[in-house]
């Protein structure tokens, strides 16, 4: 732990030993002093009963404004634990996004009691958010945002910026639409700012302004938004209207996420296998993929026993099967991992494709190349058998070969088909190259097995 984790390890246990003492004024004086990023880390470490003070401690503007940096896997109990009535007033502190994607993973009983007690403007705000599907843009923007009319004045819109921005989550840039609410428009703030006072928006609004559907997939808005550079982008209907806008943080959020499940798919599990999962519940999550491959195992084990002939008459060959079963599963792997990472970062079109087919076909033909050679002259070595060491090293050099395009090509294949290429896990690639290193290996020690007599 370096210097600065120890200073504030220190800091977290004497806010604690002031929050156990009960005293409320020196507790919210070092508490609300810290940012709230570390608040939530020190409310996240310490026990309900410390934890049950604190809600006693602050408002729940406060306590929203520091639910706002815990993770959404860890959120949703702390929420349970709370007063009803204190909980709603937290929801209705948080911006409007925010607490639509807590309640989304809560029991509908529980967001009905929430949205029931709740200010009825506040709770009309997460019912118009709550109805849109999981991972579109309708699901993670907020209605936080401040709109103006095309013929408005720069003066009337000041005015309206002044009054409106304490409850705007970014007021960076401002949105322009027309009497029907269609979006027509762009203004940043700067452009504001330097206008006459009697200049109209529309007169300085910028006409060419990025927008996204609201049920477009979170994944490509979170593209659009890293390719440009936005802060922010505004969700309309089919119709133009505009809906909300999504921010650089909930974007932040959709990465994170996003990842999580990429690399929980590789792993041939599910993404909502978290560590508070119930073994019941992981069993059940990792059970499809491991049947799967279950009976993909036998498919290998089959293949083996229809070249029996071939092991009983040279044995020795068995002894190698594990080597080249392991070197297809793991370039299939790497050129999985190459694949999938290219087209989440939405880095290959068309041509970019091709070209990365071609690319690992070239650089399953070099390592296959060494690592045959190698092989081939350790074996020759070792058995003094230079037949046996070229089989084994051919059997190599073809597998990396095959192994590579397969593991780059499968990704891609499913990515044509909208399946997502996550779902070509590592451990179903190399299952499969399992299968192609056997057809490959005995393949060829059947063919040349009267120069290994």
């Amino acid at each position: 732990m370096d210097n600065k984790e120890e200073v504030k390890w220190e800091a977290f246990n004497r806010i604690l030993e002031i929050l156990q003492s009960e005293n409320i004024y020196d507790f919210r004086e070092h508490f609300l002093d810290m940012h709230p990023y570390d608040q939530a880390l020190f409310f996240m470490e310490v026990e309900k009963k410390d934890r049950m003070l604190i809600y006693g401690y602050l408002s729940p503007e406060e306590v929203a404004a520091m639910m706002e940096h815990i993770g959404l896997e860890d959120i949703q109990p702390f929420f349970t634990e709370m007063d009803t009535n204190y909980a709603s007033m937290v929801f209705a502190e948080m911006s409007t996004d925010d607490a639509v994607d807590i309640l989304n993973e809560m029991e509908k009983e529980k967001v009905v009691s929430f949205l029931t007690i709740m200010n009825k403007a506040d709770a009309e705000d997460i019912k118009d958010l709550l109805h849109y599907e999981e991972k579109t843009a309708g699901s993670i923007m907020t209605t936080e945002f401040i709109s103006v009319n095309k013929m408005q004045t720069v003066k009337d819109t000041m005015n309206q910026l002044k009054e409106e921005a304490p409850d705007a989550e970014t007021i960076y840039y401002l949105y322009v639409v027309d009497g029907d609410k269609r979006l027509v428009g762009v203004l940043s703030l700067r452009d504001l700012i330097i206008a006459d006072d009697h200049t109209t928006i529309e007169s300085i609004m910028n006409e060419k302004v990025f927008h996204v559907s609201v049920a477009e997939n979170q994944e490509d808005v979170a593209k659009s938004m890293r390719d440009y550079d936005f802060l922010a982008v505004p969700v309309v209907d089919f119709q133009q209207h505009l809906l909300g806008i999504i921010t650089v943080d909930d974007i932040l959020d959709v990465m994170e996420e996003e990842a999580s499940e990429d690399y929980s798919r590789l792993a041939g599990i599910s993404d909502g296998d978290s560590k508070d999962t119930n073994p019941l519940i992981a069993a059940k999550k990792r059970l499809p993929w491991l049947i799967i491959l279950l009976f993909l195992g036998l498919l290998t084990a089959s293949l083996i026993g229809q070249f029996e002939e071939t092991l009983n008459q040279v044995t020795i060959l068995s002894i190698f099967i594990p080597l080249i079963g392991g070197m297809a599963g793991n370039t299939g792997t790497q050129a999985l991992a190459v694949a999938v990472r290219g087209l989440a970062t939405g880095e290959y079109g068309d041509s970019g494709k091709l070209k990365l087919i071609l690319r690992e076909a070239g650089t399953g033909l070099i390592t296959g190349t060494v690592c045959g050679l190698i092989i081939t002259v350790i074996i020759f070595l070792w058995q003094d058998n230079i037949y046996l060491g070229i089989l084994i090293g051919l059997s190599i050099m073809l597998t990396l070969v095959v192994a590579t395009l397969a593991g780059s090509f499968i990704p891609l294949l499913m990515d044509r088909f909208r399946i997502d290429p996550a779902v070509a896990s590592g451990p179903f690639i190399t299952t499969i190259n399992d299968i192609i290193s056997v057809l490959i290996y005995f393949g060829l020690a059947t063919t040349f097995m009267r120069l290994l007599l």
